[in-house]
């Protein structure tokens, strides 16, 4: 037997409530009502689809990478480094301060442990605060490095961070080793203490100046630069302060890298094109 359907009744008026259906009549409940009227425009009182939510503006974004504390999600490698160089300081408070002095001779980047153990005290020496966690260093650190991780991204901070030190390292000790063999310095200049994370910072604040606009940038550079020059015509601590500026040229010489990756970022956060927004909606 076919299958047929039979066309609509005639239109009429709704029965009174309460009336019962006639015989072999269904009712049609609120789900299937709703599938057979899956063809009627929406109609009046329907909830509208919710606008999607605006980008964030460039200016917010900019604000939030140029804030000062780091933090976990946005700036791991600051954070943890941070929690790294907390530990070590209290340690250096609190511990006997014969332990103390043992552990930093051992970490120290001095040409003996240079010739015998570098990749072990080249990333040791990085552990500890010269002074302290009252430094300035330790609050330079912290601007600092936040400041260029949150423009550059973990990685590229980490590698001007830790390729400062490194450099800056080498080549303070290189010439203090070549004039001990010389004959110019006594051999107590090769076990000379040499620990601390200020040549990592000289670095990073030279990287960070080439983020920035030209006044503040060369403002930055003059200010560090002169407060650099200053302590070596004070000839307290010639090695070091010689570390200090080479570092600090090392970050500025590192500005093709950053600038490089920061234009990269801005790229990756521009909001949709014409295009990929009208395929989105």
């Amino acid at each position: 037997m076919e299958r047929t359907a039979k066309g609509p009744a005639a239109a009429g008026p709704p029965p009174p409530p309460g009336t019962p259906l006639p015989v072999g009549a269904a009712a049609v409940g609120p789900p299937a009502a709703a599938r057979l009227l899956d063809g009627i425009p929406r109609q009046r009182g329907a909830t509208a689809p919710a606008p999607a939510q605006a980008a964030p503006r460039p200016a917010a974004a900019a604000v939030r990478r140029w804030l000062p504390l780091p933090t976990p999600a946005r700036t791991p490698f600051t954070f943890a480094y941070a929690c790294l160089l907390a530990a070590t300081s209290a340690f250096a408070a609190l511990a006997d301060p014969a332990l103390v002095h043992a552990v930093h001779q051992a970490s120290s980047t001095d040409v003996a442990h240079l010739v015998r153990t570098p990749l072990l005290v080249l990333p040791a020496s990085a552990l500890w605060i010269a002074g302290g966690i009252v430094s300035p260093y330790a609050l330079a650190f912290l601007l600092v490095l936040t400041a260029l991780e949150r423009r550059i991204g973990g990685t590229r901070a980490a590698c001007v961070f830790l390729g400062g030190h490194v450099l800056a390292t080498l080549a303070t000790e290189v010439p203090v080793g070549l004039a001990v063999l010389a004959g110019h310095l006594p051999d107590s200049s090769l076990h000379r203490l040499d620990y601390g994370i200020s040549f990592g910072v000289a670095t990073s604040v030279g990287a960070v100046a080439g983020l920035l606009t030209p006044w503040p940038r060369g403002l930055l550079l003059v200010a560090v630069g002169g407060m650099l020059l200053d302590d070596l015509v004070a000839f307290t601590d010639p090695m070091t302060n010689w570390g200090h500026l080479i570092a600090l040229a090392l970050g500025v010489a590192s500005w093709p890298l950053v600038r490089r990756r920061e234009r990269s970022a801005q790229s990756s956060q521009q909001p949709l094109t014409c295009e990929n927004s009208c395929l989105a909606q």
